[in-house]
């Protein structure tokens, strides 16, 4: 998550509405482009719970970078 989108036309908005608990304190994005794996001991908190519609969003958006492209 950043709050920032650089640019990334496959980010993807993550508003207060979005959220069904908790929230970001900012309009943020999840850039499906920049994925890394982290050990959970390094997570601080949790901030919130996004709404179904949204986590399929951003897994659809992760699965068409990763899809090759025909």
């Amino acid at each position: 998550m950043t709050s920032n989108p650089y640019s990334d036309t496959k980010a993807v908005e993550l508003e207060e509405s979005d959220f069904v608990s908790g929230s970001l304190q900012r309009t943020s994005y999840a850039r499906p482009g920049k994925l890394f794996s982290a050990n959970s001991s390094i997570m601080e908190r949790i901030a919130g719970e996004l709404n179904q519609n949204k986590l399929i969003n951003i897994i659809d958006s992760v699965i068409d970078v990763l899809r090759p492209l025909s």
